[in-house]
């Protein structure tokens, strides 16, 4: 009755098991269109860093019109 430690092992075993599918998961498809969509969400991120940069620079400069 006594299972020891196998339950954890066999866990760890999934958990390893399911990170390598999803790992391939990822670079399944066309090269091209999964390049391009990964083009197109560093853009909104760019986009998003610029935005909010632009928008410290703006409170930089109202702090030091104050």
């Amino acid at each position: 009755m006594a299972r020891g430690n196998q339950r954890d092992l066999a866990r760890q075993k999934n958990l390893k098991k399911q990170q390598e599918q999803s790992k391939n998961a990822k670079k399944e498809g066309d090269p091209k269109k999964r390049m391009e969509s990964d083009a197109e969400i560093l853009r909104k991120k760019q986009a998003a860093a610029d935005a909010r940069k632009a928008e410290q620079e703006l409170e930089k400069l109202k702090a030091a019109k104050r």
